[in-house]
């Protein structure tokens, strides 16, 4: 039985959203959605909102990283268990994100909207900040290092040529090296094309 192929394809933001805002009874619910690196990101996003909204009551968020291995973490800040954090981060499930990260500001407006009205109000608001990002598809990419002597590059860059690899690095001596970017799925293939040549060292580079 023929394995099925993983994609190589993801679901991300290409720039901060406009500011969403849901408000009920009385309470108001400011929410942004930030495209992420890093995980290392996450606290700097958080202390700027804490300081645009220095007189808010709650800052819950949920991030996700990675893709074949996802990281993700939410945070209620403070709400009842489960009441924010979780319901961002089923925003960032349902829209299929990943390298996101949804940070919903309260305001409270001096009525207790209980669990269930918390959890509809950050479900909204998290919501409201996808509809308003900019989301886009991209491409996990390999990268390979090539090492081969002068005389072989003729053959060398004629398979970088009919697959259209993008070139990242380069030095051309009498030991040439290339790094190349390769999409993800088309690795293997790309690979086996450098190594019939039997005059090049192919390595991944991490």
């Amino acid at each position: 039985m023929k394995s099925v192929e993983k994609s190589d394809v993801y679901k991300t933001i290409s720039v901060p959203s406009k500011e969403a805002v849901f408000k009920e009874k009385g309470s108001k619910f400011l929410a942004y959605a930030y495209p992420l690196s890093n995980q290392d990101e996450v606290e700097e996003l958080l202390q700027m909102q804490k300081k645009a909204h220095n007189k808010a009551r709650h800052w819950c968020y949920a991030w996700q990283t990675g893709l074949e291995n996802p990281v993700y973490r939410y945070h209620d800040d403070g709400e009842p268990n489960n009441s924010a954090g979780k319901p961002i981060y089923g925003q960032i499930q349902s829209f299929e994100l990943t390298n996101v990260l949804i940070v919903v500001v309260r305001y409270f407006g001096g009525t207790k909207l209980g669990v269930g009205g918390l959890v509809n109000a950050y479900k909204t608001a998290a919501k409201l900040a996808c509809e308003n990002a900019k989301i886009v598809k991209r491409t996990l990419k390999e990268k390979l290092s090539l090492q081969f002597e002068y005389a072989d590059m003729d053959k060398v860059m004629r398979i970088i040529k009919e697959n259209k690899l993008v070139i990242l690095e380069q030095k051309m001596d009498v030991d040439c090296r290339i790094q190349i970017s390769v999409r993800k799925n088309d690795a293997d293939r790309v690979r086996k094309l450098f190594e019939n040549l039997r005059c090049i060292t192919i390595k991944k580079i991490n």
